[in-house]
């Protein structure tokens, strides 16, 4: 049986940057897995622990050493490896040079006939501390790091300054050197609660090692962190608020977390909460609370990481710390409030939107321009159309307020208070805060009719004016994040079914032209309209619609959300329904269409016409009315169950007819006639494509 040890790494550094020791952590574990994979070394599970000072892999049960191997392979035939003299050709030699072999140990053996010649290499078992003690100094080098750091006198990179490192196989020390730092059987202990070195007798004594020291591993940490704030919502009746981002900075900010509970005076509770958390979460990682009316509290919680008997001093300092910038945020905002927000507009003018497409002033107008039309379009009040052109008017005047400087991600959010602050209309002041969303995946998007206007307004008038300027998003590069504003509209309009994006996306570049910019208008509304395209077909991928409906209804070139989701679920059910029916109407849509000569037209000569193509023509004429109809009502299963009647009088049009006869006008209104066909299929989407599909 194959004798196994444990073996670990641990790199110790100066405290390292969250996100960059998060990658890293996961790199690790990657890179030392392919080292001993790629070396042949036999291991059990990898695992990685990581803190802010340290990064480690713990590997189990690794071999002491490689395989040893005997392996027998064959070249060239014998007569090509040899000449006439028997000598070695070039062939041979380089069969030998390929196993590492020299050619005059080739040997020759009879293979099915035939001679070939064969090498054998002997590759005798290598010990684990000659594989394990390069591999980590290739490890340390090869993590790489968004932002690295040379030290000392040497010139190898890190995420920060390395101070130690512990490298044991088994109870033995690997001999690891990297930059100016070499391995020892020593790690470090929580700067504060147990500082100093502690020695690690074996890689399965590290955590407990660790643990002794004062340090926990990042799944401990967080765990610990969860339990406290639990212990916190039920001793106070609170619930708090743990942003992802946060909350994942957070445990990388500490080795041996504790919750604390502080608490802010009561003054600062009128401010908008938005700043407040912003402040706390994003400037000094404090968790809000709220009651449970979902209000804000006062209490905060604070993970701290250092003597757990000093928590009241703890607590004291940050409850000075968040104070002051609470301060900063209530003197913004109270300076703000002096002004109505009519007021900051005119500043707008001094704010570039994008350099060759004007100011943030000129960007308001053109979306008071558009926000009402979006309204319209919608269907809504003439009321409607007057709060979406005020609240566009001021959706971005916020930008140059105080608060919004200071405060960044709260624009728009800080305006719906100053709007409401004085006096506008609800609806404005919900759309002049909601107009930014839906900002990523997932987000809520703008409630009512006003808002929702106001945001398509928003990120169709930054779509089109980059597609105006020929800066459409790239492979690598969407500063604008064109993207995401376009799935945002696309959601949006899902819910205003009667809204044309064709037509808002004229409004759109009108606006643009109207304030002086020149561009082919119909080449870029075309550009626009193929890119909206493209993102509807993405997420109907992404809701599990198959690429060939995909693709069917693409060809259509329907671009409103509502109606094209609407008809490639319908296709996608129908396909599941009767997947037998659809693949013959595919069959014979394509054969159709192979055959068609768009240039003869759809004028069919109804002289002469035999018993299968009166059918054919007939059903042609009931089902285009039938399709025209369903479609005008928004009716889709209607118009593919309206298609599925040609089966029929198409499949028996093929059975009994010679389409191309020897006669030309009868072959041509033949053509004519699978032209009629064809274009019953148009409207709805491209059957061809669900032939291909499949």
């Amino acid at each position: 049986m194959t004798q196994t040890k444990d073996f670990l790494l641990e790199i110790g550094s100066e405290e390292l940057p969250s996100a960059p020791l998060d990658r890293a952590a996961a790199q690790l574990a990657r890179l030392v897995e392919a080292g001993l994979d790629d070396a042949g070394l036999a291991h059990g599970g990898v695992r990685v622990v990581s803190t802010p000072r340290r990064l480690a892999v713990l590997v189990a049960d690794v071999a002491c050493a490689t395989e040893a191997a005997h392996s027998v392979m064959r070249g060239p035939a014998a007569a090509i490896a040899f000449d006439a003299d028997g000598n070695p050709t070039k062939a041979a030699v380089g069969f030998a040079r390929g196993k590492g072999v020299d050619p005059a140990d080739l040997v020759v053996r009879g293979d099915g006939g035939k001679d070939y010649v064969f090498a054998e290499v002997d590759e005798p078992a290598v010990p684990a501390e000659q594989i394990l003690a390069p591999l980590c100094e290739r490890v340390i080098a090869g993590l790489d790091w968004p932002r690295s750091q040379r030290w000392g006198s040497t010139h190898e990179r890190y995420g920060r300054p390395v101070r130690w490192i512990c490298a044991l196989f088994g109870d033995e020390v690997l001999d690891v050197s990297y930059a100016d730092v070499t391995s020892g059987r020593t790690t470090r202990g929580h700067r504060v609660l147990a500082p100093g070195e502690h020695v690690v007798p074996e890689p399965s004594a590290y955590e407990a090692v660790l643990e002794d020291a004062r340090v926990l591993g990042h799944e401990e940490r967080a765990a610990r962190i969860r339990e406290g704030i639990a212990a916190v919502e039920s001793e106070f009746g609170v619930t708090v608020d743990t942003p992802a981002r946060v909350f994942d900075e957070v445990v990388n900010l500490c080795e041996w977390p504790t919750v604390l509970v502080g608490r802010f005076d009561e003054e600062f509770l009128s401010v908008p909460h938005e700043i407040i958390c912003e402040s706390m979460l994003s400037h000094q990682r404090y968790f809000p609370t709220y009651d449970g009316d979902g209000n804000l509290t006062r209490a905060f919680i604070v993970v701290g990481n250092g003597d757990p008997a000093c928590s009241e001093t703890v607590v004291d300092g940050n409850e000075r710390v968040v104070r002051a910038r609470l301060d900063d945020a209530k003197f913004f905002f109270e300076e703000d409030l002096k002004h109505p927000l009519e007021d900051y507009l005119p500043r707008l003018e001094t704010v570039t939107f994008q350099e060759r497409l004007g100011t943030m002033g000129q960007k308001a107008a053109r979306m008071v321009a558009l926000a009402p039309a979006v309204v319209s379009e919608a269907g809504g009040t003439e009321e409607q159309r007057d709060h979406a052109r005020r609240a566009a008017h001021l959706a971005k005047a916020d930008l140059v307020t105080q608060a919004v400087v200071e405060f960044t991600s709260q624009q728009g959010v800080m305006g719906g208070y100053y709007a409401q602050a004085a006096g506008e209309p609800d609806e404005v002041s919900s759309a002049v805060a909601q107009h930014y969303r839906p900002r990523f995946a997932g987000d809520e998007l703008p409630e009512g009719l006003v808002a929702r206007a106001v945001a398509v307004a928003d990120k169709l008038d930054t779509i089109c004016g980059m597609f105006a300027i020929d800066e459409p998003p790239t492979g690598s590069s969407d500063p604008f994040a064109q993207r995401r504003s376009a799935i945002g509209v696309i959601h949006m309009l899902e819910d205003m079914p009667q809204a044309s994006l064709s037509d808002l996306i004229d409004a759109s570049l009108d606006a643009y032209a109207d304030q002086g910019l020149s561009f082919d208008h119909g080449a870029v509304a075309q550009r626009v309209r193929e890119f909206f395209l493209g993102r509807l077909a993405t997420m109907a991928k992404d809701e599990g619609i198959g690429p060939d409906t995909v693709a069917a209804v693409s060809a259509a070139s329907v671009i409103d959300p509502a109606e094209f989701f609407q008809r490639a679920r319908a296709l996608e059910r129908a396909q599941v329904e009767d997947p037998e029916l659809f693949e013959a109407l595919a069959g014979a849509y394509a054969r159709a269409a192979n055959l068609a000569d768009a240039d003869l037209g759809c004028d069919v000569d109804e002289s002469g016409l035999g018993d299968a193509e009166r059918r054919l023509l007939d059903a042609c004429v009931n089902g285009q009315a039938a399709v025209s109809a369903a479609l005008a009502s928004g009716d889709y299963e209607g118009a593919l169950a309206a298609l599925g009647a040609l089966r029929g009088p198409i499949d028996g049009f093929f059975d009994e007819v010679m389409v191309m006869d020897d006669d030309p006008a009868v072959r041509e209104n033949r053509l004519r006639l699978l032209n009629r066909f064809a274009a019953v299929f148009s409207g709805v989407a491209d059957f061809g494509a669900l032939g291909r599909g499949r």
